[in-house]
C-alpha cells in the first residue's frame, strides 16, 4: 500500500503496533494533536517548531510570504518572521484596544498557508519522502482538524506520507457551521486501518499502579493525555491535595518554559494544570481568561468558547459576578462567531436570567439582535426580532450615566440597527444612522478614542454605498478608511470589487494582489483576480488563478465554471467538459454550467445532449440570454430558421450583445430577410467596428435591392 493512512485503535500502544507493520518512509516528525497540550494548532505547531527554523534559514523569502500563518499558529516562530502590524491598534489612545476580530474562515486560510509553507520546505529537503505521524486526532482542536484536512488532500504522499492516528470512537466534525470536514477528507484521501474494537478497560498493570506517586507523576507530566489506564488509576488514587501539588509543580515548570518563549503552552497545558492546582480560583481562572482572550483575538473561536465555558462553570455568579459575566458573555460571542448561534442563544438567555445590571442587559440585547440579523442561517433570520432586540439595546444605551460611554454605546448599537435596515432593504436609513453615528463620535469623543469604531462605521457605510450602487461614494469611503487602516486585506478585496464594477479592472487586480499579501491564502481573492484577468484577455493568468482557487477550495463552483470557459477558449474542449462535469456534480441545476455544457456538447457534435443541457439551463433560469443563444444555434444547425430567429430574438431582448445580433443577422440572411439582417449587421458594426459585419451588411443591402 501507499498513500496517507488513518489508523484507529483503542489505545496508542495498539496504534503504534499497527503502524509498525507499515512500510513507511523515514520519520520526519511524530506529533500529538491533543488540544490539551497547546490548544489551537497543537499538532501543526509541533511540526513547525521542528522543521520551520531550518526551512527559513535555507529560504529566507518564506518568512515574508508566510509570516501571518507561522506566528499565529506557532508563536514560538515569531522572532523568525516579520511582525504582524495592526495600524488601528497602534493609533489607539487606549492601550490593548482591539481593532477587529478575524472572520470565521481565517483559521482555514491559516491552515492552507501552512500547507503551502510545508510543500516548499519539504521539496527543499530533496532526499526522498518522509513520514508525519499525528496522534490523538480524536482530541484535536478545530484548527488542527482544518490543517490535517487540507494536508492529506494537498500534500502528495510521495513527498510526505501522513499517518493520522485516532481512537475507535467516531471521529466527528466540530459543531456549528463547517469550514471543512476532517472525517470526509480522511475517508477520501487515506487508507483506513482499524484495530480491535474497544472492550472493558483492563485492570491497571500491577507494577505501574503499585508505583503510586511515581505513576501519578508520570500521568501529570504527560499533561493528562497518556491513555495508559495504570497511570490514570494511580493518579486517581491520590488524595486531592497530592494531585493539586503535582499540578502546581508541573504548572511551575510550564510557566518557566512559557516565559522562555514557548508561548503556546499558555493556550493548553498551563491553564489545564493551574485549574487543577491549589489556586484554581486565582491563577487558574486568570490563565483561562488570558487564553480565551488570545484565542478570540486570533479568530480561534471554537477554542475560545471551550475555554470560556470552563471558566463559566468554575465561577459562582453570586460570589464573583464580574468574572462570571466576562466568561459567559465572551463564550456566547465566540459561539456565535464559530457558527454556533443556538448554543450562543442558550447562554444569552442564562445570562439574562442571572443579572439585573442595565449595561449587561444592553450588551445581551445587542448580541441577541445580531443572532437574528446575522448569525442564524438565512431561513431563520428575523428582521422584526432583530430590530426589537437592538432597539432595546439602544434604549438602555441612551440612559447610561457616563457621557462618553453613552455616546459610544448609543452609536455602537445604532450601527447594529443599520445592519438590520440593510437586511430590511432600507439602505438610505442605514446610511443616515451611520452618518449620524460618525458625526456624534467626532463631536463627543476625543482624538484617538474608539478609533477602531469610527473606522468601522465608515467601513459599514462603504459597504452600504457599494451594495446600493453608490460606487464612487464607496470609493471615497475606502480611501478614508485605508488612510487609517491600510493593513487589512478585506479593504483591498472589497475596493477591488467596486473598481471592477466601475470598469477599472487593472486597478481591481492590483487591489486583489495587495489583499493576497495581507492575509493567508483565501480562494475568493484568487477567483476574483482570475475573473478580472479574463476580462483583460489574460487567459493563462486567469487559468492559473482558477486552478489556485480550486486547489484551496475544490468545491468552488464558480471557479470550475470560469476554468471551463478558459479551457474552451484555449481549445482544450475535453478538459473544459471535465471541469463542467465536476461543477455539475456539485451544483446540478447551475444555469451557467448547464448552458456551457450545452455549448461544449454542441461543439463536440452531440446536438441531442446539448439540447437537453440547454433546456435544463432555461428551466433553472428562463432569463439566461446565453442559453437562448445556444438554443438558437442548435436550431440553426438543425435547419429550423424560424425557431433560431425566435430564440435569438429572446436572447437579444434579454441582453443586447453584438455577438447575439451578428448570429441573428446570419439567420435572417439565410432566411432571405435581408433588410432585417442588414439592420443587425449595421448595429454590430456600430458597436464593434467589425469589418466582417460591415461586409455582410453591404451584401445584404445589395441582395435587398
Amino acid at each position: 500500500m501507499s498513500g496517507h493512512y488513518w489508523i484507529s485503535a483503542p489505545q496508542r500502544s495498539e496504534r503504534d503496533r499497527l503502524r509498525a507493520g507499515l512500510e513507511l518512509p523515514p520519520l520526519l516528525a511524530a506529533v500529538d494533536a491533543h488540544r490539551r497540550l497547546r490548544g489551537p494548532y497543537t499538532a501543526a505547531g509541533t511540526l513547525l517548531r521542528a522543521v520551520a527554523p531550518e526551512a527559513l534559514r535555507r529560504r529566507p523569502a518564506l518568512a515574508g510570504r508566510h509570516y501571518i500563518e507561522l506566528q499565529e499558529s506557532t508563536p514560538e516562530l515569531k522572532p523568525l518572521v516579520p511582525a504582524i502590524t495592526r495600524a488601528l491598534e497602534q493609533q489607539s489612545a487606549a492601550p490593548g484596544e482591539v481593532s477587529r476580530y478575524p472572520a470565521r474562515l481565517h483559521s482555514l486560510r491559516v491552515s492552507h498557508g501552512l500547507v503551502d509553507f510545508l510543500l516548499t520546505a519539504l521539496a527543499d529537503l530533496g532526499d526522498g519522502p518522509r513520514t508525519l505521524v499525528v496522534e490523538n486526532v480524536q482530541h484535536a482542536d478545530a484548527t488542527d482538524q482544518e490543517f490535517l484536512a487540507a494536508a492529506v488532500r494537498r500534500i502528495p504522499a510521495d513527498l510526505l506520507t501522513i499517518v493520522v492516528c485516532s481512537g475507535t470512537e467516531e471521529l466527528v466534525d466540530p459543531p456549528g457551521t463547517l469550514s471543512v470536514s476532517l472525517p470526509a477528507a480522511l475517508d477520501a484521501y487515506t487508507t483506513r486501518i482499524t484495530g480491535p474494537a474497544p472492550g472493558p478497560v483492563p485492570d491497571p498493570v500491577p507494577d505501574v499502579a503499585s508505583a503510586g506517586p511515581v505513576a501519578a507523576r508520570r500521568y501529570v507530566d504527560a499533561d493528562g493525555v497518556d491513555d495508559d489506564p495504570g497511570l490514570l488509576a494511580a493518579y486517581e488514587q491520590l488524595a486531592p491535595a497530592e494531585r493539586a501539588a503535582l499540578h502546581d509543580r508541573r504548572a511551575a515548570e510550564l510557566a518557566e518554559r512559557a516565559k522562555a518563549g514557548e508561548a503556546s503552552l499558555r493556550l493548553g497545558a498551563l491553564p489545564y494544570h493551574l485549574m487543577r492546582g491549589s489556586d484554581a480560583g486565582g491563577a487558574g481562572l486568570d490563565a483561562l481568561r488570558w487564553a480565551l482572550d488570545r484565542c478570540k483575538y486570533l479568530g480561534f473561536y471554537h477554542a475560545a468558547a471551550e475555554l470560556g465555558e470552563a471558566g463559566r462553570r468554575a465561577v459562582d455568579p453570586a460570589e464573583r459576578p464580574g468574572l462570571w459575566w466576562i466568561f459567559i458573555r465572551e463564550t456566547g460571542v465566540c459561539l456565535a462567531a464559530a457558527g454556533r448561534p443556538d448554543e450562543s442563544a442558550v447562554l444569552q438567555e442564562e445570562a439574562r436570567t442571572a443579572t439585573t445590571d442595565p449595561a449587561h442587559h444592553m450588551k445581551l440585547a445587542y448580541e441577541i439582535g445580531m443572532l437574528y440579523a446575522r448569525h442564524y442561517p438565512e431561513e431563520r433570520r428575523d428582521e422584526r426580532k432583530a430590530r426589537a432586540w437592538v432597539n432595546q439595546a439602544i434604549a438602555i444605551a441612551d440612559l447610561l450615566p457616563d457621557p462618553k460611554e453613552r455616546a459610544f454605546y448609543s452609536v455602537f448599537n445604532r450601527n447594529g440597527l443599520a445592519l438590520v435596515e440593510v437586511r430590511a432593504g432600507r439602505p438610505d436609513e442605514a446610511l443616515r444612522l451611520l452618518d449620524e453615528g460618525m458625526e456624534r463620535l467626532d463631536r463627543e469623543l476625543g482624538l484617538g478614542e474608539r478609533t477602531w469604531h469610527r473606522v468601522g462605521l465608515r467601513y459599514n457605510r462603504a459597504q452600504v454605498n457599494g451594495m446600493s450602487g453608490r460606487l464612487e461614494a464607496a470609493l471615497e469611503d475606502y480611501a478614508e478608511i485605508m488612510d487609517a487602516d491600510n493593513d487589512f486585506a478585506d479593504h483591498y478585496f472589497n475596493r477591488g470589487n467596486i473598481l471592477r464594477k466601475l470598469g477599472r479592472t487593472e486597478e481591481a487586480i492590483a487591489d486583489y494582489e495587495t489583499a493576497l499579501g495581507l492575509e493567508p491564502p483565501f480562494p475568493e481573492a484568487y477567483y476574483n483576480r482570475g475573473d478580472a484577468r479574463m476580462e483583460l484577455g489574460d487567459t493563462q493568468g486567469a487559468l492559473a488563478d482558477f486552478d489556485r482557487t480550486l486547489e484551496l477550495d475544490p468545491g468552488h463552483v464558480e471557479a470550475l465554471l470560469g476554468r471551463a470557459g478558459v479551457l474552451d477558449d484555449l481549445g482544450d474542449a475535453k478538459a473544459a467538459l471535465e471541469s463542467v462535469a465536476a461543477g455539475l456534480a456539485l451544483a446540478p441545476e447551475h444555469p451557467h454550467l448547464l448552458c456551457l455544457h450545452g455549448r461544449l456538447l454542441a461543439e463536440d457534435g452531440r446536438p441531442a445532449e446539448a439540447a437537453r443541457a440547454v433546456e435544463a439551463a432555461l428551466r433553472s433560469d428562463p432569463k439566461l440570454a446565453e442559453a437562448w443563444a445556444v438554443k438558437a444555434e442548435l436550431a440553426y444547425s438543425a435547419g429550423d430558421l424560424a425557431a433560431a430567429a425566435a430564440d435569438f430574438d429572446r436572447a437579444v431582448e434579454l441582453a443586447d450583445r453584438p455577438e447575439f445580433r451578428f448570429n441573428r443577422a446570419v439567420v435572417h440572411e439565410a432566411a432571405g430577410r435581408f433588410t432585417e439582417a442588414a439592420a443587425d449587421f449595421d448595429a454590430v458594426f456600430a458597436a464593434t467596428e467589425d469589418p466582417d459585419a460591415l461586409s455582410h451588411r453591404d451584401s445584404c443591402l445589395l441582395a435587398a435591392g
